[in-house]
């Protein structure tokens, strides 16, 4: 159904999500009169950085992603956001749908890591559109939603912002190997320490004073972990 035009209207973060969730507002408008009885929607969402300018604090945050700034025209590619996929009620001529995208704030993820540089001004997203579209007003038709729909949404910064702080108020994200976690857990047991955040700054505090001995027993730091406190001393 070539006719069929996705305009993004807005988007915003979720309060009430178990997890961190942007709700994209999608408006579809069709033929005067046409009346679509539902579409079964997909959407691939990507981030367009090169639609935008960068400070020179956010081009530092991104230089694990794109390189310096010299090499952006040929580093600063696409990068994929998420995928979701929404049924939407039928409407006639226009109508408008809530499209929930769970995100993640795993910044092991680039677009973690690029929406986490940025400090201001809008995030460029370009969400693209296929599925299957149920419609017609004297009978029952299916057709493909074409693969060359499009809509470009331009998001503040500030709405991620808002969504990772309702989440992870105050909080940074870190992934560590099991084999890691599960020393840091034998750690934290053995020394009894209250909290995530205390096993890691005795930690760092043992390698402050320039040696591996753990602070409360002199015993040595678990093997996994013996790059972490290097570099926190470094």
């Amino acid at each position: 159904m070539s006719e069929l035009r996705f305009t993004c209207v807005g988007v915003r973060a979720e309060p009430y999500a178990a997890g961190p969730t942007l709700v994209f507002r999608v408006r579809i408008t069709a033929p005067p009169g046409e009346r679509v009885h539902a579409l079964a929607l997909r959407c691939q969402i990507r981030i367009e950085p090169a639609r935008r300018r960068y400070e020179d604090a956010e081009a530092e945050g991104l230089g694990d992603l794109f390189g310096v700034r010299s090499r952006w025209g040929s580093t600063m590619h696409p990068v994929q956001f998420a995928q979701a996929s929404v049924v939407v009620p039928g409407f006639t001529g226009e109508g408008e749908v809530d499209l929930p995208v769970p995100c993640t704030y795993d910044m092991d993820i680039a677009a973690t890591r690029y929406l986490d540089a940025l400090t201001q001004g809008e995030v460029p997203f370009l969400l693209l559109f296929s599925g299957t579209a149920f419609h017609g007003a004297g009978g029952f038709e299916v057709h493909p939603v074409p693969w060359d729909k499009e809509a470009v949404c331009r998001m503040p910064v500030a709405v991620w912002r808002e969504m990772v702080e309702q989440h992870f108020p105050g909080c940074g994200w870190l992934r560590l190997p099991r084999s890691a976690m599960d020393e840091l857990l034998a750690y934290r047991s053995r020394h009894a320490l209250p909290s995530w955040e205390a096993t890691v700054r005795a930690l760092l505090e043992s390698a402050d004073r320039g040696g591996r001995q753990a602070p409360e027993t002199g015993g040595p730091l678990p093997a996994a972990l013996a790059t972490l406190t290097e570099e926190a001393g470094a």
